[in-house]
């Protein structure tokens, strides 16, 4: 069982990945990827497109049915992993998954929102014209990011933008490594319980 569990996580992973891919090649329109192109989308696509009936995961301009799709390859993948390194279920473990896939879903959260940052950092270091195309779809996602966390660390204090980017994107690696740290000594904890 163990061995059938790690390679459905195996190709899981390479799934996720080729979504991943198939995700950023939208952002990049008027391009021809050719037969390959084709190919990715044909095997993307239909996973993709079955988030996309949910109404709820379009908000304005933005497009969430591809970090949702993800979100959940992410959990399939976790339970597929612990399961073949474990080979058995216990308490502990079942304990332990459903930490993982909460984990996953916080930590898809936390990567997203730095990768939406970083590219904002990019775009304003580069003074790109933040209301055209990819740039305000990254701006419209990177404005709450920024808002919550400045207005935690610095209340009603009026700081520079690249101030506000810098230590958002601080306290979001600080955040992830952390809390990293703590699930796993967590997980650790739980598949060690002997129920």
């Amino acid at each position: 069982m163990a061995g059938i569990m790690n390679i459905l996580g195996g190709i899981t992973s390479l799934y996720m990945i080729l979504i991943f891919i198939r995700i950023m090649l939208t952002w990049f329109t008027g391009a021809n990827y050719g037969k390959a192109f084709h190919l990715l989308s044909g095997v993307t696509d239909p996973y993709l497109n079955w988030f996309r009936r949910f109404s709820f995961l379009r908000v304005a301009n933005l497009d969430l049915t591809p970090v949702v799709a993800l979100a959940l390859l992410t959990v399939v993948n976790n339970i597929f992993l612990t399961l073949g390194r474990y080979g058995t279920l216990t308490i502990g473990i079942i304990l332990s998954l459903l930490c993982s896939v909460l984990w996953s879903v916080v930590s898809f959260v936390l990567g997203f929102s730095i990768v939406v940052l970083v590219l904002r950092l990019i775009a304003y270091l580069a003074n790109r014209d933040v209301y055209h195309g990819f740039w305000r779809i990254i701006d419209t996602v990177s404005a709450p990011i920024l808002y919550r966390i400045n207005r935690m660390l610095f209340g009603r204090r009026l700081v520079r933008f690249m101030t506000g980017i810098l230590t958002s994107l601080g306290v979001l690696l600080a955040l992830r490594v952390g809390l990293e740290l703590l699930v796993r000594f967590a997980l650790d904890l739980l598949v060690r319980l002997p129920f």
